[in-house]
């Protein structure tokens, strides 16, 4: 997946396409953001209730640090992803919840790479799709040709962007720039409050607070 950023921010850069700047709205609430991977496969996120949707999308300069960031955060919460190959990579288990009582399925964290081009035109996005299917041939992008994270939420050069969705399907927050170490400890924290909200017994008094 590494080089499938590098691949599609070369196609931008070899057409001379310059990033598109826009005013963003204010964040929604309930959503149901809807796209094709490379393999023109469609996704909602509306289907993913009761899971933990990330979303982590970047323009073509922020590519490399978008993928840095969501790979570290499904390796986080499916930790045997970093043992299998590509192409069981989005099918590993989802840690637990302490506290959780047996056999109850705990909330999974979709971390989800999502590539923000609304730069390439119509007529060249078979090609981005083809040049991501031979560099990410297992592990699904969500293709934004529409620009409509960049609309909804807006997008930090050059950095990273992510999207938390909770269990319900409501825009918790938006995150974007640099996530060093501490930053990176902020969005777990808050993406394990969100998973354990999903769970009424489990609400505590110390449960994490949630950024904003």
């Amino acid at each position: 997946m590494r080089r499938s950023w590098s691949v599609l921010a070369g196609l931008l850069l070899a057409f001379n396409l310059l990033p598109v700047t826009g005013s963003a709205e204010p964040p929604l609430r309930a959503v149901n953001i809807a796209m094709e991977d490379q393999f023109k496969t469609r996704h909602e996120t509306g289907a993913m209730r009761g899971d933990v949707v990330v979303l982590v999308y970047a323009e073509r300069k922020g590519g490399e640090a978008a993928h840095e960031v969501g790979r570290r955060l499904h390796v986080h919460y499916h930790p045997t992803a970093e043992q299998v190959p590509a192409s069981e990579w989005s099918r590993q288990p989802v840690v637990g919840i302490p506290g959780m009582p047996p056999g109850v399925r705990p909330p999974d964290v979709r971390c989800i790479a999502v590539a923000s081009l609304p730069e390439i035109p119509k007529a060249l996005q078979p090609v981005a799709r083809a040049q991501l299917r031979k560099e990410s041939p297992h592990v699904p992008v969500w293709l934004d040709f529409d620009g409509r994270l960049e609309h909804l939420f807006g997008v930090a050069t050059g950095k990273p962007n992510v999207v938390l969705i909770n269990t319900v399907g409501e825009v918790h927050s938006v995150l974007s720039g640099t996530v060093d170490a501490t930053r990176f400890r902020e969005i777990v924290a808050t993406i394990d409050g969100l998973r354990i909200q999903q769970a009424p017994a489990l609400r505590t008094a110390s449960t994490p607070a949630l950024v904003r």
